[in-house]
């Protein structure tokens, strides 16, 4: 069965393609025929913009929204924080499927984390051996995250390992550093509690439905600052509420391995582990990146467990309150 993600993802994109001033974002065909969507190198973006880019990254399987919540702040007090707001229910699709940035794109100088549903035709991570699914797709779609539009050469790249031509490669592109960009990356708090399920060897299949919200983090000066504010959001910040099916026992014995306090390195900022780590995300301990809470609701028990809390601390000291 196909999911035709990236035919939902490009209708989205056919969808906003009039609405480029609006949303600030700038698009420009190569002499390949690729087409690259700037949300925020040099285009202004913004929070519709980031909105926007979130939706097509799920391929339209998710809703993304803001809303108006409060952070607590170091003396106790509470201000107005903006969140952001996650639902869908096809929580393995939307996420892991196409959301999941699990492909590393270097051509050359040029690197991104690669997302979205191009990853469902090229289909090179064990991920989609183990979900089972790959997609064939003439037209594919698929989310950099960097500072640096990609040229001919990334084009050719994606195009040859989606088994299709350049001209039918759509990027959309935004660096952490960037209004668009930021809100992009805060919008995965359901996906990081399902890969980390996954990677725990959790059946995925069971989980029915997500819901999550983590604080909008706010805009980082640099690039290396924003990959620290934009975890935080999510490890100290992020609360996941998963419907699932089976049995309690399984869900009461994973859980406490779940949210992000399950590390030996949680509790600080995340740009003091990185750069511990000699900026090497592959040399953290995998049990940090998840959700600050995560909590199952049975739906065929009625039985709701909940695990791990936020840290307003460390949000804090992030996000400079």
């Amino acid at each position: 069965m196909t999911l035709d993600l990236n035919r939902r993802a490009a209708a989205r994109i056919d969808a906003i393609s009039g609405t480029t001033t609006e949303l600030g974002i700038e698009a420009q065909t190569l002499s390949s025929g690729g087409r690259v969507f700037d949300f925020g190198i040099n285009a202004r973006g913004g929070l519709e913009a980031g909105l926007a880019i979130a939706d097509i990254c799920m391929a339209g399987l998710g809703r993304v929204s803001l809303a108006q919540r409060s952070l607590v702040q170091e003396d106790g007090g509470k201000i107005g924080w903006p969140h952001v707001s996650v639902t869908t229910d096809q929580p393995v699709a939307a996420c892991l499927l196409s959301q999941y940035a699990g492909w590393q794109i270097g051509v050359g100088k040029f690197f991104a984390m690669g997302s979205g549903p191009m990853r469902a035709v090229s289909a090179g991570e064990e991920l989609f051996g183990t979900l089972d699914y790959r997609e064939s797709s003439d037209r594919v779609v698929g989310v950099l995250e960097t500072s640096t539009l990609p040229d001919a050469g990334v084009f050719e790249y994606i195009a040859e390992k989606c088994r299709t031509t350049s001209d039918n490669v759509d990027l959309l592109v935004a660096p952490t550093s960037s209004m668009a960009g930021n809100l992009q990356v805060v919008a995965r708090s359901v996906e990081t509690a399902l890969h980390k399920l996954f990677e725990l060897g959790f059946d995925v299949g069971r989980i029915r439905s997500g819901c999550g919200s983590a604080p909008l983090s706010p805009v980082a000066r640099d690039d290396l600052a924003g990959i620290g504010r934009t975890n935080d959001a999510i490890l100290y910040g992020g609360r996941v509420t998963l419907w699932v099916s089976g049995d309690d026992e399984s869900l009461a014995e994973i859980g406490p391995q779940v949210p992000a306090s399950a590390s030996d390195v949680y509790g600080r900022p995340f740009l003091e582990i990185f750069e511990q780590a000699n900026r090497d995300f592959y040399a953290i301990d995998p049990l940090l990146f998840s959700p600050a809470e995560i909590t199952f609701q049975n739906v065929e028990t009625g039985r709701v467990q909940s695990f791990g809390s936020v840290n307003h601390d460390v949000l804090g000291e992030s996000f400079g309150l």
